[in-house]
């Protein structure tokens, strides 16, 4: 299960109302290779579901992730935060061993 904090939530939907999502949206999150800890994470909005994808609500959230990104964000929370380093998404994962300073990127 992928979590969302009270406080990503209310800026996830803050900013789907901003650019017009429509109602269907939900926040799609995964990894690809790169980033200096050789993993990078993905966050976008959507709208189209895959064949594969794994679905999650939290706080009335929708996440969808794909299954293989999955295994490496399984028990991962969404946070936003507006601090010192800048403010984003933020994802606090579990499984990660290893993350680079500016967070963006991670190992297993």
């Amino acid at each position: 299960m992928i979590t969302v904090s009270e406080n990503a939530k209310n800026h996830a939907l803050a900013l789907m109302k901003n650019e017009n999502h429509p109602e269907n949206a939900f926040i799609r999150v995964g990894v690809e290779g790169g980033g200096c800890s050789g993993l990078s994470y993905k966050l976008e909005f959507d709208t189209i579901k895959k064949e594969g994808d794994q679905e999650f609500e939290d706080k009335g959230i929708k996440i969808v992730v794909d299954r293989k990104s999955f295994l490496y964000l399984v028990g991962t929370e969404l946070e936003y935060t507006g601090g010192l380093n800048g403010k984003g998404f933020v994802f606090n994962n579990p499984n990660a061993n290893r993350t680079c300073g500016c967070g963006e990127s991670f190992s297993v």
